[in-house]
């Protein structure tokens, strides 16, 4: 009888568990048409993907008699920690959108001497939109396949390839980082 209980228990775990994790997983899939919005997703703290947002600013207070430095979450950049403060009130938040610019198709912004370059990229087989950063990390923002197709990312943060397949037919775009600029390849197999 106690390993039909536990036989039991561990049937319903596993049940309770793939009901719960089953819309997470129904969004990674590839075949699933178009990607979900990468910033609707967390960003996990390994991956160095950036937001179109800018970086937060930090929060102006008046004088504080308690604070809490600044923490790395990587080396080269930082994100503001929460301040703890004793009897101050806090002003309200001011935040200075970075300045934008178009630099071969790109549209850049920068931010504390980093550059971010975004661009759209369309095929017949479906539209990716690439971001870059000047310290050489490529990310996908989104992919919406055409009709008919579907879409594949492959590769790092460093060297991206997104496919827009259909059978014996796909569209490629290829990202990366190269001689201190946004490098893109768009490519036609098959047909």
């Amino acid at each position: 009888m106690p390993i039909a209980g536990w036989c039991l228990a561990t049937a319903t775990s596993i049940v309770l568990g793939s009901v719960a994790l089953s819309p997470v997983l129904t969004a990674a899939r590839a075949d699933n048409g178009a990607l979900p919005d990468i910033d609707q997703l967390p960003a996990p703290a390994a991956v160095s993907e950036t937001s179109d947002a800018p970086p937060p600013v930090a929060e102006t207070t008046a004088p504080a008699r308690t604070t809490r430095p600044t923490t790395s979450a990587k080396p080269g950049r930082t994100r503001p920690s929460p301040s703890r403060t004793t009897g101050a009130t806090t002003a309200p938040a001011t935040t200075t959108k970075p300045a934008t610019t178009t630099e071969n198709g790109w549209t850049v912004t920068t931010s504390d001497g980093v550059k971010t370059y975004v661009r759209t990229f369309t095929t017949e087989g479906g539209t990716a939109v690439v971001r870059m950063t000047s310290e050489g990390i490529v990310s996908l923002v989104t992919a919406t396949p055409a009709d008919g197709y579907r879409v594949e990312k492959t590769g790092s943060d460093v060297n991206l390839a997104v496919y827009f397949n259909e059978t014996n037919h796909s569209f490629i775009i290829h990202a990366q980082w190269f001689n201190g600029a946004p490098f893109v390849e768009v490519s036609e197999v098959g047909g």
